[in-house]
């Protein structure tokens, strides 16, 4: 039970609703409270299940099915995901307007690659491997499931206080984004870092 919980706010931690609301603020402002609940209930379940997946096949996903190391997922991901924080850097809101359109096909551009990054994904693998397929699939749910009952509350916070603090909250999603896009920055590098590192350590590069 401890190594669930463990994992669980862990996942939670990537997950970082608080971080992760600041990328859907286009969404947050165009959608109905209902349309939005729906549309993220829609993403945490596409996120959950590709989380189980990498948990229960991680090693065969990538060993057996791609014939890749993982490290090559992380140098891969960490260039995607740098590419997106740089690209929040110069643009700001208008780096995610892959999330405009109607609402029935937002949930997969919530799903990937808002919910499911590099980083959720790295873990969900090492969550299959402390925890059997059962108690990797009710850790990833919960950390999902509070990320999203998070996000659903700001939704809520967001509509009461729109009128009144309008200028106060798009300050907010400016400041916040930015700060957002370099700490994904940073670990976009750190990922490429450790993807790097495995291959020098493997052929040999002193």
């Amino acid at each position: 039970m401890h190594q669930i919980i463990k994992s669980t706010m862990f996942l939670l931690v990537l997950l970082n609703p608080f971080m992760v609301i600041v990328y859907l603020v286009d969404v947050l402002e165009r959608l109905s409270f209902t349309k939005f609940r729906r549309v993220l209930l829609r993403a945490g379940l596409i996120s959950s299940l590709v989380f189980w997946l990498f948990a229960v096949l991680g090693d065969v996903i990538f060993s057996d099915l791609i014939n890749a190391q993982f490290a090559s997922f992380q140098i891969f991901g960490g260039v995607v995901f740098l590419l997106i924080g740089l690209q929040f850097i110069f643009q700001g809101k208008i780096a995610i307007q892959s999330l405009r359109g109607e609402s029935e096909h937002i949930a997969g551009a919530i799903a990937m690659p808002i919910l499911i990054g590099p980083g959720t994904l790295s873990f969900s693998v090492i969550i299959g491997k402390r925890l059997n397929s059962l108690e990797a699939g009710l850790s990833i749910f919960m950390a999902v499931f509070f990320s999203v009952l998070i996000m659903i509350l700001f939704k809520r916070i967001y509509d009461t206080m729109q009128n009144k603090r309008d200028n106060l909250i798009q300050r907010y999603f400016e400041i916040a984004g930015r700060v957002t896009a370099f700490i994904a920055g940073t670990v976009a590098v750190e990922m490429i870092m450790q993807g790097l590192k495995f291959w020098i350590d493997k052929i040999g590069i002193s």
